[in-house]
């Protein structure tokens, strides 16, 4: 199967300095950036979401097909060098090829949080605070993105 990086071969290629930000959480650049090395961590409300270092992830592409700001913020590790599509709508229109390895992408990472979900309501079925699993796991499929709400009103001090 054909990857980001054959895909976005020719596409201008930037260099980052470790602790560089390359996207904001709550800002909107339009562009799609690909990894080409580097180590980079995504982050979300000031935590650690995940850490990446494998060429050919795309970043950006939530918030452009979303059509929203950024949910994540991107930030350099070490040095990392990207190609980047600046305009990254109308590259992905003109590149149906792009836009359907990285829906593929997407489908990967949601049937991975799906599983990881439905894996966890399996193993703390019945365990108090932990009831809301099986709820997002209905509303993932239900909910479209205009009714998706961040945050959660929880007890900060449940009793396990």
């Amino acid at each position: 199967m054909v990857d980001l990086l054959e895909l976005t071969v020719g596409l201008p290629e930037v260099v980052l300095p470790p602790g560089e930000v390359l996207l904001e959480d709550g800002t909107r650049t339009g562009s799609v950036w690909v990894l080409l090395e580097g180590t980079v961590e995504v982050s979300k409300a000031g935590v650690l979401i995940s850490t990446i270092d494998r060429p050919g992830v795309a970043f950006g592409e939530v918030a452009l097909l979303m059509g929203s700001d950024h949910t994540a913020t991107v930030s350099a590790v070490t040095e990392c060098r990207f190609r980047v599509a600046r305009d990254g709508q109308t590259f992905l229109l003109e590149r149906p090829e792009v836009l359907l390895v990285v829906a593929g992408d997407l489908a990967a990472r949601l049937d991975l949080v799906t599983t990881y979900l439905a894996d966890l309501r399996n193993q703390y079925r019945g365990t108090p605070g932990l009831e809301m699993v099986s709820s997002v796991l209905g509303r993932l499929h239900a909910a479209s993105p205009d009714t998706a709400v961040t945050g959660s009103v929880r007890d900060p001090e449940p009793e396990y």
